[in-house]
């Protein structure tokens, strides 16, 4: 036996060095980086796309980087740009449509990221932006789409799953409401992509079910994580399948965000 500041341990455990936990280790362990980051690059993009000049005219939105990110039918029929089920993600029409977007990203992300983890929020995040871009296309394959707005749906719908399961009530804790809120903006406003929105939501709900009832009760966090990667690849195909069934050799019109 070896004599520690702790009593008498055995050789192999006085070897062994113990873990100590702080506020500060704590507080670094559950700060929400990818919701910062996401952030930083929608800002960054939207700043870019500023200086590219990007406006909104009386014959419709213009700018280069808006214009070959955005997301349509046709351009991913005709041309095959599918990078833009990506881009469309990170494009704003103008600064209070980034600003909504970024303060929503903000919230829910700040109560979300810390509860599942860093890589199942990136994760949960991504395979919605693509169920968006899905949802998008399905509804209006001819008008082209821009924001964050599915992808934050979805971050919502998997908050709404780890709430439930956390017995964390709904609509005390505010989710309910800022669901019904968002639902009827959506409905209301002549602009905004309604199969954006539900096809992300739709798509957090999948993947927060997935890392609650895989990764966290059975411990199949890999499993988990290949149901996100499976919607994203399902929502991929199905945009591709969708843009070449009803946008080929059409134009796009209007713009929805």
């Amino acid at each position: 036996m070896t004599p520690t500041s702790v009593g008498m341990r055995c050789p192999e455990c006085a070897r062994q060095k113990t873990k100590v936990r702080t506020a500060r280790s704590i507080r670094a362990a559950t700060e929400p980086v990818v919701t910062y980051t996401l952030i930083a690059i929608c800002v960054l993009v939207y700043l870019v796309e500023g200086s590219s000049g990007a406006s909104i005219t009386g014959t419709g939105p213009s700018g280069t980087l808006l214009v070959k990110g955005w997301l349509d039918g046709p351009d991913i029929s005709v041309r095959h740009e599918y990078y833009r089920l990506l881009t469309a993600g990170f494009l704003h029409l103008d600064f209070e449509h980034i600003l909504f977007n970024m303060i929503f990203l903000y919230f829910v992300g700040r109560m979300l990221e810390p509860a599942i983890g860093r890589l199942n929020f990136a994760a949960v995040y991504f395979a919605s932006l693509f169920a968006g871009s899905f949802g998008a296309l399905l509804f209006q394959p001819l008008i082209p789409t821009v924001g964050a707005s599915g992808a934050e749906f979805g971050l919502l719908g998997a908050l709404m799953v780890v709430a439930h399961d956390r017995r964390i009530p709904i609509w005390s804790s505010g989710l309910g409401i800022t669901l019904v809120i968002n639902i009827v903006f959506s409905l209301t406003v002549s602009n905004i992509s309604l199969g954006d929105h539900i096809g992300g939501f739709f798509g957090g709900l999948i993947c927060g079910w997935a890392v609650v009832h895989l990764g966290e009760r059975k411990g199949m966090r890999a499993a988990a994580l290949a149901v996100c990667v499976l919607v994203a690849i399902v929502s991929v195909g199905g945009s591709i399948v969708v843009a070449n069934a009803g946008g080929t050799g059409l134009t796009p019109k209007g713009l929805t965000i």
